[in-house]
């Protein structure tokens, strides 16, 4: 599609991508609670089912090993039968993986509620930079990648805030915090089907993707998998993939352990989970003001920046000491909020990908970037139990954010070349 008319289908419905945007980021609010739920929970879910950390760990990286495989299927699934259909399917399988922890009894059942979030978290991950792209261009797409991006992060924050100091001293077990988060996400799908209802022309309904594309008369249409063989051949879409596996292994193995590795630091479990809201308070704001300013000149020198920092961040939390340890935290949420976020802009914005293969392409990103979300719980779980201590985890998190940087120069090299 021309830039022309991108910006005339834009600006042509400037209320209703408002309002499916407000849709994506409770959607995607959600996702982050139930992804976030077990993190301020893990010692209590431990004693209650009998579990070490390396187990616990292989539950916290379940749903990502799920998404590996889930993630290219649920793309497709979004270019067939649109954003908003698609997305009810994804909120209402997340709910029901909320509702399956709540009920479970031991390791294996508690493992399975876990992969079924799996199932639901790529529709909504892929379908929401879809449909970003196809209703907003320029600056405003970057601005509005940052607004919905948000979701998770607040949903999180609210998550690990008020898990441990409120939702368990009212509701008194951690099976009831999981049948509220899972309650939570319903109701988002009742005002996600609504929002599609009010809005029947947005792009929840109609997507821009399922037009044909100009062919060569005579030929037939590319099949999937013949179209991700195409990007993959793009050496720009194939380093991008590699660097989603360290942002993700960055992220999740963070934001899995942080509550533990602040508790193991010498707090208590409230203190706990309110320090590990700061990362995500400050991801709100990075989220919001960052990526706007990430044009495509400058893209490249913020991903490298954003790598460093969070070589920084990983160095910091090393520490037990009020200062370094909330520098860390801070840098910390300016990483994870944004690292994915400018990944996923330079990928949509490939000559190569653009709104008609964007949802593909968002759902080989999740695929590949999941990888480093199953190593980075599990990961650090069995360092832990390995070392006795969290500090060979941040050291090997250190490392991480070093190859990110040295992808990041590879990625600007190949896309002046």
């Amino acid at each position: 599609m021309c830039p022309v008319r991108a910006r005339t289908k834009a600006s042509s419905r400037p209320a209703s991508r408002w309002a499916v945007l407000a849709g994506l980021w409770l959607l995607y609010a959600s996702f982050g609670s139930i992804a976030a739920s077990l993190a301020p929970v893990v010692a209590p879910v431990e004693a209650s089912l009998g579990m070490s950390h390396a187990a616990m760990g292989s539950i916290l990286g379940a749903w990502q090993l799920v998404y590996i495989f889930s993630a290219v299927p649920c793309g497709m699934l979004l270019d067939r039968i649109g954003g908003q259909r698609a997305l009810l399917i994804g909120v209402l399988l997340i709910a029901v993986s909320a509702l399956g922890r709540a009920l479970a009894v031991d390791y294996w059942s508690l493992l399975a509620a876990v992969m079924v979030f799996g199932l639901g978290g790529p529709i909504i991950s892929s379908g929401a930079p879809k449909m970003v792209a196809e209703l907003f261009t320029g600056s405003q797409r970057g601005m509005a990648m940052g607004i919905y991006m948000t979701g998770p992060a607040v949903g999180g924050v609210v998550c690990l805030g008020l898990t441990n100091g409120w939702l368990l001293p009212l509701l008194g077990s951690w099976r009831s915090v999981m049948l509220l988060w899972g309650a939570i996400a319903l109701a988002t799908g009742v005002i996600w089907f609504a929002t599609g209802r009010l809005f029947p022309t947005s792009a929840a309904a109609a997507p821009v993707a399922r037009q044909p594309s100009p062919r060569e008369p005579g030929r037939p249409p590319p099949s999937q998998l013949g179209a991700m063989a195409g990007l993959v051949r793009i050496p720009a879409v194939r380093l991008i993939l590699v660097m989603s596996v360290g942002v993700f292994l960055f992220n999740h193995g963070l934001n899995s352990w942080l509550v533990e590795i602040l508790r193991v630091g010498g707090m208590d479990a409230a203190r706990a989970g309110y320090w590990a809201t700061l990362p995500t308070l400050v991801g709100i704001v990075a989220s919001l003001l960052i990526p706007r300013f990430a044009i495509r000149k400058r893209r490249l020198y913020m991903l490298m920046g954003l790598a460093a920092i969070a070589l920084a961040a990983a160095l910091l939390l090393r520490f037990t000491e009020p200062g370094p340890l909330t520098l860390g935290l801070i840098l910390q949420g300016i990483a994870k909020a944004c690292l994915m976020t400018l990944l996923m802009l330079t990928l949509v914005d490939l000559p190569e990908v653009g709104e008609r293969r964007a949802g593909l392409a968002s759902g080989m990103f999740f695929s590949a970037a999941e990888i480093g979300g199953v190593l980075g719980p599990l990961g650090i779980g069995v360092l832990y139990d390995a070392s006795g201590g969290f500090d060979t985890s941040l050291m090997s998190l250190a490392g991480v954010a070093l190859l990110m940087i040295a992808g990041s120069l590879a990625l600007h090299r190949t896309m002046r070349s």
